[in-house]
This record gives C-alpha cells, structure tokens and sequence, in this order.
C-alpha cells in the first residue's frame, strides 16, 4: 500500500514540455477531505529545487482552504468592514470605497486571493492612470487620474493584503512588487504680498471680512475655519482653538475630530482679527457659530464659501486660485516676514517641520538668496 505523502513533502519531475515541475501537498479539503497541492514550474531541475523550497517556506502555517475561498472582492469587503470602517472618520471611509467598489473591484475582484499577483495589480494601477475616471455625465468622456488617486488605490489595497498575510491567508503581499507613480509636484498658487489688500479690500465690500481676514492671518484649512465656534475663541490670549472640521463630502455637512493629533492645536492670532471677530459676533449674539451662514444659519457650506472666494477674486482682479490656496499664503508670508519654519510648521498642524520646509521650499530658497546676500555683505566689509 502506498504511503501517503506527508502535509509539506514535495517530489520534482520533469514534463513532457520539458519545464521541471515541482509539488508539494499544501493541506487538506475539510470538506472533500482530498489533499490541497500546489506547484512550481522552472526551466531547470536546480531552478524548481530552489523555487520549491522556497515556497514550501512561505507556506508554512497558511490556511490554503481560506484562501481557495476568497475572491478579492471579497476579501476587500470584509476586510473594510471588520478591520478599517470602524477605525476611520466618516469621509475617509467615503474615499475607500470609491477605491474598493469602483476601481479595485472592477478591475481584479474576479480574482481568487492566492492567484493574485504584483502583474495583476500593476496592470489595474495602470488602467486607472490612464482609462480609470468614471464618468458621471454623458459629456464627461472617459479619461485618466492622477498620480494622487494611484496611490491611495495602492494604499487601501496594501493594507487590506496586509492583513490577510497577517490572518496567514497568503504567505506574501503582491502589492509590494508594484511600481507606483511619484505625486505630481504641483506649482504653489498664492497672493502676493501687494495684491493682498485688493482681496480683503472685496471682501470688506461683501460682507465677509472677518472670516478672510482670520484665515489668511492663521492658515486655517477650510474645514477647520467653517467649523469654529464662538467659544472657540480666547479674547484675552488671542487663540482659536483647532479641534474639529467640517466636511461634505458624503452629500451632507459632517462636523468630525481632525483627521491626526498634530492638526488638534491653539493658534495665536493678532489683535486686528480678534477685533474683527468680536465684531462679526456682535452681528449675530444668540448664534453658537463663529461664521454662520445668511441663508441657513448654520454653518457656510464648503462649496459656498469657494464660490464666495472666486467672487472675491474676481472682484479684486486677481487670478484665479484655490481656496486653499489662503493657507499657501499665509504660511508664504509668514516665512517671508521672519517668522521660524518650527512655529509655522505648529501653526498649520503639520506633523513635522520638515514637511513644512519642504512644502514652502519656494519661500525658504528667497530667504536663503537674502541671508546669502547679508552674509556676502558682511565680508566684503571684512575684506
């Protein structure tokens, strides 16, 4: 009677093709109780020995029966469900699926989890690059996304394959075999120093002084200036106090914690804004909210106070950038006007002063031509 071949044992042979094949029993069906066998194929015996043992490795300790079980469409849905929706904000889990039900599913959920390969998904990474926009209206034609959207696809799957090497489902991660496109270094858009006082000058004309003038004296990001109380506000320290934001991106406004610890924070503000502040309060004294809207009372929507923005642009004839592009202005100013890189860096709630130093390398380089220039002064003198 033949011996039954030992969990992990494996034997080589060569085809009729003339590869070399090796095997090896992986487990055992619970169901069909018929063992589980996987192989490897090279061009030599000594290629397929190596390959083999390698894999004989890797497959230590996997549950092959779960793996046979699990498309990657699958796994993804309970992966985002147990492991990442209850550990993240509202909107965050909004981005994910757009990733997970519109991209990643699509493109290789078809694909049982022991099959997948880094091939599979660089070739999914590429589509979305170039093919991978959905278009929402019959005019929009399909086209490519950006280096940006790449690489958080990347990010949501490495982390749901990460997990399923941790649970022992596959014995490695395909995703760390792919190559994934460098962020795109987009030109910084800000106002210059002489067109600032035409920008508040429109918005003192339209109402909305206070608001503008705060944000480009403190780098608030949208969010975070919609989402100000009045008792945010510390008249006699003159500090805001950073500890929510407001978002709409799932269709409805949506006040949540800021998205890292660095970005909870007090930011110092000059005399001129908290009077401006007070001011603006004294408008409306029975309302809770620092900013509340004309038309709603609540808070401005992110969209209104864009339009606002472009409005105020226009009317200033300056050209037109991003609302965000205030913070940019801000912090280029600051540095601009002596202000140090470590309490910008804190001002904003950057997560480090580096970050902030790369970020406004265009400011810190003007400040370098000036101090190079002092210096070269200073020994000239010297000489």
């Amino acid at each position: 009677m033949p011996k039954k071949r030992a969990n992990g044992e494996g034997n080589i042979r060569k085809r009729k093709d003339g590869r070399w094949e090796g095997r090896f029993t992986a487990g055992r069906d619970p169901e069909t109780g018929k063992q589980i066998f996987k192989n490897v194929l090279g061009r030599t015996q000594a290629e397929v020995k190596d390959k083999l043992r390698k894999a004989q490795e890797a497959a230590k300790g996997i549950d092959f029966t779960k793996t046979e079980s699990y498309t990657v469409e699958e796994w993804m849905r309970i992966w985002f469900e147990t492991y990442s929706k209850p550990q993240i904000r509202e909107t965050t889990a909004a981005c994910y699926t757009n990733y997970i039900e519109h991209h990643i599913i699509p493109g290789i959920g078809h694909i049982k989890l022991e099959k997948l390969t880094s091939r599979d998904i660089q070739k999914m990474y590429n589509h979305i690059k170039t093919n991978g926009r959905v278009p929402r209206y019959n005019s929009v034609k399909e086209e490519g996304l950006s280096n940006r959207f790449v690489r958080g696809t990347h990010m949501v799957l490495h982390q749901a394959l990460d997990q399923a090497v941790k649970e022992r489902i596959i014995p490695s991660n395909p995703t760390n075999g792919c190559r994934i496109p460098q962020l795109e270094k987009k030109e910084m858009k800000v106002i210059a120093p002489e067109q600032v006082g035409s920008y508040l000058n429109a918005a003192k004309e339209n109402g909305v002084l206070p608001m503008f003038y705060l944000e480009l004296t403190s780098g608030l990001r949208r969010g975070e200036l919609l989402a100000l109380l009045w008792e945010d506000l510390d008249i006699a320290e003159r500090t805001i106090s950073v500890t929510k934001t407001l978002s709409a991106k799932t269709g409805k406004m949506t006040v949540s914690p800021p998205k890292t610890q660095n970005s909870i924070r007090k930011v110092v503000i000059p005399t001129e804004a908290v009077e401006l502040l007070v001011e603006e309060h004294e408008k409306h004294p029975d309302s809770p909210y620092m900013f509340p809207s004309p038309v709603t009372g609540n808070m401005y929507h992110p969209d209104a106070i864009g339009r606002v923005h472009k409005k105020l642009l226009k009317q200033a004839g300056l050209l037109d950038i991003r609302f965000h592009d205030l913070r940019h202005t801000f912090a280029t100013l600051a540095l601009q006007n002596g202000v140090d890189v470590k309490t910008l860096s804190s001002m904003l709630g950057h997560y480090s002063a580096g970050f902030t130093l790369d970020t406004y390398t265009h400011a810190t380089m003007k400040m370098q031509i000036e101090a190079a220039d002092k210096l070269g002064g200073f020994m000239a003198q010297t000489v």
